[in-house]
């Protein structure tokens, strides 16, 4: 077979002369040319080759091309190489330590395509290159390319998946880089550099001594969003979601986003910028935001900044959240995605090739489910990480080069020259607005003054800063150039850039009778507040005929549906049985009856993660496929003829942080969405901490941004090692606010809760939604009682008057006669309960605590009070002593409670579970045993 290829394509070598061999490394490409267009691509790495077929009336050539097949293809081969090759000697960085040499263009040398001197006259076939002339020297054309794709604007884009993106990307950055602006264009541009470049001066004269990570250095990132925020409105855009780092943030916020200084300027001087009725700690300058509706040449676009924490790069998959919730909000008149939101990002060039968040986000781009009809990318290029040069941050040629993971095409401009900067916003808009894919446009520029204002960048970059210390900043080398060009003068500019500097003093003369505006719980957030300082009951029952008729209609499917022989006898058969007795429901049966009521509720509900259709442990099946087909079917979403609210099961690809960061970013945009996400196993968490710390438990009190978030964490000691044991709830409860000696109240920061019972679980989904607030909550979720016989509850326990309870008391003895009361959570109740009846112990009763946090004092006093005789009062776990509820528990306890509580669980361990399974059951003896001793 490999000789056969090797074969055929010797012979097409000889057919036509437009088929090239290329040596890069040990890879070769063989690109078979027809109709001026690649068909083939085959793959030569130690003699072995791949290929794909092609349909046979694809290499019909044209007579034309048939004569002169040897000058057309050598042609296009040359201009391909320009296509391909030309960014590697383009001028795109603006503060270059060397230069590119044209000389060592081997890639470029006319030789290599056939041609001897460049004075010999060519024809341009149709359709070959955006040329103005179909006949011309090649001197003439290699000038052309030359100013085209090796000047200070270049692109890769010949690794385009579709033949179609190749061609119309080629076509348009040709016309677009060889297209003349106007005077007016060019004026507007010099402008917003002007009055960046003021903005940035005033901050350094009226506050010296703060960090404002200025764009000074990339002014150029002003043409950038004026233009964009245009194209957008143009193309009929209803708003643009946009996540960025602190770099020229401020600028952009005060220069185009309608951000008042005064804002500004109150928080420097130590003001709260937000109104004293709210409880908010606050947050850093550099993370603040304007949601704003903008005027774009009559055209209106709403523009929302999001919050970011200083963790780099975390803010994105929120913000591809919020864009696909938005556009969910015209889901009648979506015929696209991207139709009316359009998601942009802005990337520091070594927070993109270093944070590993970004190849998450990119994966997610088309993924069903999470896609958002593309993004475009700003990278603001700085050539620098922290103090890190480029050289030493990454291993790859560009910071862009994670963009090739899904065909992402890159355009690389200098930010020295904000006009190919326009040209390439235009571009990169045009390419996803047709093909609603991502695109990236790499600004090389720098910074002025190194990682901020107080940094000394000489340090560890005395070279690359010799280099920006002696030069003119980007506003001023565009104002020369207009200037020689006669299009503005000298005094023209002087006057914009003081009429910017004394707005921004009358701006700052206005701080002393400034108050922060309330714009919290509007629009979609309207009836919504923050929590009370009281824990409050919620009726979250359903009527029992209705709860019935879910439970039926949540395993139903169509008669022609192939289903699976196992589903049907296990799940559905199972099911259908439970509710018609109407007792032993099931956890995955209360969850189903709980997301069913909100549904006909008018409430939607999206439950993500790692094969969630299913569940890990195969408990839920909401998504049934087809065994011959592979359709799905969601019975959740066939309840009523009339439903108007869905269930969308997002199957994830394998990513924490993203994904979860993903589903913050709904949640914070859509209050009346149930939004849930599962992790595999409870300790998959870890991959997502960031997002956890940083949005989910302090977004509200850093930026009043209430989500009702919820996050299931399969739990439980089972002798399945230290990986898939532990949901680490301890961390959880170190990440609340809740206090060591006060009654918490529904205003905590998160919940965190471990219910024991179907029942309790049913009550804590509705609770989410009924509620006039939204909170996180985290739910320590059980692995082996999902299918345990004695984990089951009635429906009684969840018709209308029925609510979760935060302590379940036990009615199976006597308190009279209780000497010991035991305190646990979760699975471990069963396996005390069973401890206890194999001894015939009857003096020790077992509470359970479902509710971390708010802690329940109030019904811990309540169940505790009829035990008057007990002196022993024990808290029992599975974890280790350093891990669990224990260090949370005691002290609340002990405070709150006015009692001492002892400890019964494993010993300190390094690990969450032990890895050997002899010992797992000697601690599990252990900890059975133990408690009735103490």
């Amino acid at each position: 077979m490999e000789r056969s290829m090797h074969k055929l394509l010797l012979y097409w070598s000889h057919l036509y002369s437009g088929l090239i061999i290329q040596n890069t490394l040990t890879v070769m490409y063989a690109n078979l040319l027809v109709k001026g267009r690649y068909l083939a691509r085959f793959y030569h790495s130690d003699y072995t080759f791949g290929y794909r077929k092609l349909p046979k009336s694809q290499f019909k050539l044209p007579s034309h091309w048939l004569r002169n097949r040897s000058e057309q293809s050598n042609l296009y081969r040359l201009i391909c190489a320009f296509r391909s090759y030309g960014h590697k000697y383009a001028s795109t960085n603006p503060v270059a330590l060397t230069e590119a040499v044209e000389d060592e263009a081997v890639e470029l040398d006319i030789s290599r395509y056939g041609f001897q001197t460049t004075a010999d006259k060519v024809r341009l076939s149709e359709g070959i290159v955006n040329f103005p002339a179909a006949e011309a020297s090649l001197d003439e054309l290699l000038a052309f390319l030359r100013k085209t794709y090796c000047k200070y604007c270049s692109a890769e884009f010949d690794y385009l998946e579709t033949e179609e993106e190749r061609e119309w990307f080629a076509a348009e950055f040709e016309r677009l880089s060889n297209q003349e602006l106007t005077d007016g264009t060019k004026i507007w541009m010099l402008k917003e550099l002007i009055r960046s470049q003021a903005f940035d001066h005033f901050l350094a004269k009226r506050f010296s001594s703060v960090k404002r990570y200025g764009g000074e250095g990339a002014e150029s990132m002003m043409v950038f969003f004026q233009e964009l925020f245009h194209l957008a409105a143009e193309d009929g855009l209803e708003q643009v979601v946009l996540a960025m780092p602190h770099r020229g943030r401020l600028n952009l916020l005060t220069g185009l986003l309608n951000y008042p200084p005064v804002e500004i300027f109150s928080k420097l001087g130590g003001k709260a910028d937000f109104p004293d009725k709210y409880q908010c700690d606050g947050d850093v300058l550099s993370h603040i935001i304007s949601s704003t509706d903008l005027d774009c040449n009559g055209k209106p676009l709403h523009v929302s900044v999001l919050r970011n924490p200083s963790h780099l790069e975390a803010v994105n998959p929120v913000s591809m959240g919020k864009s696909r919730a938005k556009q969910l909000g015209h889901f009648a008149s979506l015929s696209r995605w991207g139709d009316r939101v359009l998601n942009v990002q802005v990337h520091g060039d070594a927070a993109l090739s270093g944070q590993g968040i970004n190849q998450e986000c990119l994966e997610l781009s088309a993924a069903p489910h999470f896609e958002v009809g593309g993004s475009v990318h700003l990278v603001v290029n700085n050539q620098v990480g922290f103090t890190t040069p480029a050289d030493r941050g990454r291993s790859s040629r560009y910071c862009t080069d994670v963009a090739k993971i899904v065909q992402a095409p890159v355009l690389h401009v200098n930010g020295d020259h904000p006009e190919e900067v326009l040209k390439a916003t235009r571009l990169a808009v045009a390419y996803q607005r047709k093909f609603r894919k991502d695109v990236f446009v790499d600004m090389c520029c720098f910074r002025r003054w190194g990682h901020n204002e107080m940094d000394e960048p000489t340090f560890t970059n005395p070279a690359l800063y010799s280099i920006i210390n002696a030069r003119s900043s980007v506003p001023d080398l565009y104002a020369e150039k207009l200037s020689s060009q006669g299009i503005v003068s000298e005094q023209e500019c002087s006057e914009i850039y003081d009429e910017h500097f004394d707005w921004l003093n009358e701006e700052l003369q206005r701080v002393d009778e400034h108050k922060p505006k309330d714009d919290y719980f509007k629009g979609h957030w309207q009836g919504f507040s923050q929590a009370k300082a009281a824990i409050s009951v919620w009726n979250t029952g359903v009527d029992a005929d209705l709860l019935a008729s879910i439970g039926e209609k949540s395993v139903n499917y169509p008669e022609s549906f192939n289903i699976h022989p196992t589903i049907l006898r296990g799940h559905i058969k199972n099911r259908l049985s439970r509710i018609a007795e109407g007792t032993n429901i099931d956890w995955s049966t209360a969850e189903a009856l709980a997301i069913g009521s909100l549904l006909l509720e008018g409430q939607n509900v999206r439950i993500s993660g790692q094969d969630i259709g299913r569940g890990t442990f195969s408990q839920r099946h909401a998504m049934l496929v087809d065994q011959k087909n592979n359709t799905i079917h969601v019975p959740l979403n066939n309840l009523h003829p009339n439903q108007r609210a869905f269930l969308e099961l997002a199957n994830s690809i394998l990513s924490e942080e993203a994904v979860l960061g993903f589903e913050y970013g709904m949640s914070i945009e859509t209050p009346e969405t149930l939004v849930i996400w599962e992790a595999q196993f409870g300790d998959f968490f870890n991959g997502a901490q960031i997002i956890f710390d940083t949005f989910i438990t302090s977004g509200e009190a850093k930026w009043i941004y209430q989500s009702g978030l919820t996050v299931l964490l399969p739990h439980g000691y089972d002798g399945a090692g230290p990986e898939h044991s532990c949901a680490r709830v301890e961390r959880f409860l170190q990440l609340t606010d809740s206090k060591e000696d006060q009654v918490d109240g529904d205003n905590v920061n998160l919940q965190v809760c471990q219910p024991s019972t179907p029942a309790q679980y049913f009550h804590l989904l509705r609770r989410q939604m009924v509620r006039n607030y939204r909170k996180p909550l985290v739910i320590i979720t059980p692995k082996t009682l999902l299918r345990a016989p004695q984990c089951v509850s009635g429906i009684s326990q969840m018709v209308q008057g029925t609510h979760f309870r935060p302590v379940l008391g036990d009615d199976t003895v006597d308190p009279s006669k209780t000497t010991r009361v035991l305190l646990t959570s979760g699975k471990h109740y069963y396996s005390l309960a069973k401890q206890r009846e194999a001894i015939g112990e009857t003096t020790t009763a077992i509470l359970r605590v479902e509710s971390f946090c708010p802690f329940p004092t109030g019904e811990l006093l309540q169940e505790l009070a009829p035990y008057k005789r007990a002196k022993s009062l024990v808290w029992c776990q599975e974890e280790p002593q350093n891990m669990g509820a224990w260090t949370f528990f005691k002290r609340r306890f002990e405070n709150l409670i006015g009692r001492s509580v002892r400890y019964c669980g494993r010993p300190t361990q390094a690990v969450p579970a032990v890895g050997v399974g002899s010992l797992h059951q000697r601690q599990e003896a252990e900890i059975l045993t133990r408690p009735f001793l103490m």
